[in-house]
Formats: structure tokens, C-alpha cells, sequence
């Protein structure tokens, strides 16, 4: 009789893998999954760390912008009708207490508060001076930035569910704010192999692990945060181990273990922790074993747990596949990349699988697409140089195919 949590039991309780999905299917179930579970609980986060997730509420304005009536050029705030008194300089920055009168003017730095009774900044260029004499021709209101022109202080500026791009930083900055309620799925990985370092020229027998410094990036693609990672050895009790420990992440990444290999226990210890298996492999090449999943059930879900193909390039094409679908629906983010073509032409004697989708690297220029080569799944070199990955559907036979923009 084998022995509960022995290795060889491992796949008898977690069955045989699953009737492998369409990549368009895979791509759906991913995305349909992310939708019900929602971005998690927000979190304030220092403006810095913020980057990236979405806002969790609507951003508000604590102050006016303009916070104060200010110049928008060098030159003189004048009041009345010329010609003016030159009273003094004020520089942005710099307090002080003047109020001018019918016939008066001080010279002002752009952004500098202009003194009470300013109706114009006089620019230099338009302006003649002759000691403190000053003539010009100015239209009133002309120059000056009024307190709360911009936007009025409590305004709302940002609905819920925009996304934090470093403009986003620079008016909550601007607005008066530190921190930021964001929402950002939390995500830690897994990366097992008794074959892999992480550090240093590999022994014979031995391989750099490539997945592991690609997590952090694609994880921010996605709108998450990459909050541990973690390197174990091939085995079933090691694999349970790490799925069941965790600190409140929404997602974990396990990168190999996903085929059905000796040393591949991702099945069985989805089984032992009762998890439910959404998608068992993905007709696509690269990335076929690649796996998605929900830990717990009933009232209290745990969980989403992705699961990669050991091979780089594979693991790359599956990122692409569910992890960044999965994230960027948890947020409420666009399927696509904002402003970039989601199809191209593909040039190129580049020939399609009968039965599986072909994701190549490639090269867009335009609307058009290249291959650049050396896309097999151990390789990253083929991505490396692409800007893309292009979508080869089932017997394609030319013409324009759906690219997946890699993340920068």
C-alpha cells in the first residue's frame, strides 16, 4: 500500500492531466477567474511603491491647483492701468505681504505669488523700464495663474481604477498627497529543481535558473507586486509545503513541476491542498504544460496558483497566456496594451501547427512583424530581441495574426 504524501502516490490523487484547453479557452478561463476574484484589499502605499497598481479610490484634490495666485512668466505684476511704480522683486518661494495699488508693480519670477491686487503679469519682452518706471501694453487677467483655476481643493481628479503611471504620481504629489490606496495583487513564486542556481558559472548537470529574475518584471506587467520568491527541490512534500504557507498573497507561481515527469509533483500537491483545477495544460507551443488553479473552496477560497513551464521561453509564452491575463483582469486593467496594435501582418516563412496555437517571437515595425528566430522553449533569445509575440492560430495559412506586446 502506498503511503499518504508518498511521491509515488502523488499522481494517483492528483489523476491524470486534464484534456489540454484552446489558447484562446486558457486565455478566457484565466481572465474570467480574475474577475471573480477581484484586486484583493487595498493597501497604502508610499508614492514610490505605488507604481503600477490601481487606484482602490478616487483621487481627490487636498489642495487647490493653483494653491495660490501665481505668475506664469517673468516679468511684472502690475495693477491698474500703466504706467507703474516698481515696488520691489518677488521670487517663487518667497513670502511676503505686498499688496498693490492702482499704478503699482513688482517684478515677479515665474510661479511666484503675485501680490494681492494683481491684474496681470507684464512680460519682460513686453515691458519698458526706466529705473523703476515701467510702461508695456498687458490685457488684463493676462499671465496669472489663479488659485484653483486648475482644480478646486476636494475636487475629484481620478475616478477608482485608474491606473498609477508616473503622471498619476506627479499630480497626487502635486495634490498634496504621500501615500496612495491602491490595489495590487500580491503574488509569490515558487521555483523548484534540484538542477537550478541562482548564482555563479552552473557545475555540469547543473543550470541558471531564468525564471525566477523574469517574475518581477512580468508580475509589475501585469499590475502585481512580487512579494517572495522562493527556490525548492524537486519533491511532493517540499511542493505542499510552499503552496500552503504564504502571507495573504492572492497569487502563487510555481515555475516547473507543471508536466509529467518524474519530478513533476504540481498536480498531486494541488490534490493533497483540494485545490480546483481550472485549466491542465494549454494547446500552445511553447508553454503546453501550464496549469490553473484555486486553492481552498466553499466560503473561504484561497489562492490563484499559476503554474509554468520549467523551460524559460516556455514559461515566458505561459506567462503571457494566464498569469498576465489573470493579473490584469484581478485590477480591472485593459486585456491589451494601451495604445500599441493588437494585430499585425506577419512577414516571413513562418508555418503554423495543425493543432496547436504557435506563439513567435517577432520584431514590429509599423504594422508589420517579423520573426527574429531562436524562440524553441529553453531558450530566451528569441525574446530577448522581440518586441512581441505573435499568434499563430491552428493551421494558419498567412496573414495577419494577434500580437502579445512583452513587457519592457
Amino acid at each position: 500500500m502506498r503511503r499518504h504524501g508518498d511521491p509515488a502516490a502523488a499522481g494517483t490523487r492528483g489523476g491524470p492531466p486534464g484534456a489540454a484547453l484552446p489558447w484562446p479557452a486558457a486565455r478566457e478561463a484565466a481572465r474570467s477567474l480574475g474577475r471573480r476574484c477581484g484586486p484583493g484589499a487595498a493597501r497604502w502605499e508610499a508614492l514610490a511603491d505605488a507604481l503600477g497598481g490601481v487606484l482602490a479610490e478616487d483621487l481627490r484634490a487636498r489642495i487647490a491647483a493653483p494653491a495660490y495666485d501665481a505668475a506664469a512668466m517673468d516679468g511684472y505684476a502690475v495693477c491698474g492701468s500703466g504706467p507703474w511704480t516698481v515696488r520691489g522683486r518677488v521670487l517663487a518661494g518667497h513670502p511676503h505681504d505686498i499688496v498693490l495699488s492702482a499704478g503699482q508693480a513688482v517684478e515677479v519670477a515665474t510661479g511666484a505669488r503675485v501680490p494681492e491686487g494683481t491684474g496681470a503679469v507684464l512680460p519682460y519682452e513686453h515691458a519698458r523700464r526706466d529705473a523703476d518706471t515701467l510702461t508695456g501694453a498687458v490685457r488684463p487677467g493676462r499671465h496669472v495663474r489663479r488659485r484653483g483655476e486648475e482644480t478646486a481643493e476636494g475636487a475629484t481628479v481620478l475616478p477608482a481604477g485608474t491606473v498609477v503611471t508616473p503622471a498619476v504620481l506627479g499630480l497626487a504629489a502635486s495634490l498634496a498627497h504621500d501615500r496612495l490606496p491602491v490595489h495590487r495583487p500580491r503574488v509569490r513564486a515558487v521555483v523548484s529543481g534540484d538542477e537550478l542556481v541562482r548564482a555563479g558559472v552552473p557545475a555540469p548537470g547543473a543550470v541558471r535558473d531564468a525564471i525566477g529574475p523574469m517574475l518581477p518584471g512580468l508580475v509589475a506587467a501585469g499590475g502585481g507586486v512580487l512579494t517572495a520568491l522562493r527556490g525548492v527541490p524537486d519533491g511532493f512534500g517540499a511542493l505542499v509545503s510552499a503552496l500552503a504557507e504564504g502571507d495573504g498573497e492572492s497569487v502563487v507561481v510555481v515555475c516547473g513541476a507543471s508536466s509529467v515527469g518524474p519530478a513533476d509533483h504540481l498536480r498531486g500537491a494541488l490534490a493533497e491542498l483540494g485545490a480546483e483545477v481550472l485549466v491542465d495544460g494549454v494547446r500552445c507551443r511553447p508553454g503546453h504544460p501550464q496549469l490553473l488553479a484555486r486553492l481552498g473552496g466553499g466560503a473561504r477560497p484561497g489562492p490563484v496558483v499559476v503554474g509554468l513551464p520549467g523551460n524559460p521561453g516556455a514559461a515566458l509564452a505561459a506567462a503571457l497566456t494566464l498569469l498576465l491575463p489573470l493579473l490584469r483582469a484581478m485590477t480591472g486593467r485593459p486585456g491589451t496594451e494601451p495604445g500599441r496594435a493588437a494585430r499585425c501582418r506577419l512577414d516571413g516563412d513562418v508555418a503554423a501547427h495543425e493543432h496547436d496555437t504557435r506563439l513567435v517571437a517577432v520584431r514590429v515595425v509599423g504594422d508589420r512583424a517579423r520573426p527574429v528566430g531562436h524562440d524553441r522553449p529553453a531558450s530566451l533569445r528569441g525574446a530577448a530581441a522581440a518586441d512581441a509575440l505573435a499568434v499563430l492560430p491552428p493551421q494558419w495559412r498567412g496573414g495577419d495574426v494577434e500580437v502579445l506586446w512583452l513587457p519592457g
